[in-house]
């Protein structure tokens, strides 16, 4: 028994339109978002976004319901 391999591209296209069809393409796109990955440096930004703020600003804020300003 001989297996015809099709290429991933071919595959993903074809199960994106099926998505499409069947969900919609809000929903399609909603179900993708979540297996792509994000970028950047996550630690990097959180220290550089931070670093100016006590823990107890930080609480505040969060009492508050939102970013504090500087």
């Amino acid at each position: 028994m001989t297996v015809q391999v099709r290429p991933l591209s071919e595959i993903t296209e074809q199960a994106i339109e099926l998505l499409s069809k069947e969900l919609g393409i809000v929903e399609t796109v909603r179900f993708l978002n979540q297996f792509t990955t994000g970028y950047g440096n996550y630690t990097e930004e959180r220290e550089a976004l931070f670093k100016d703020l006590t823990l107890d600003q930080a609480l505040a804020s969060m009492k508050k319901g939102g970013p504090q300003d500087s």
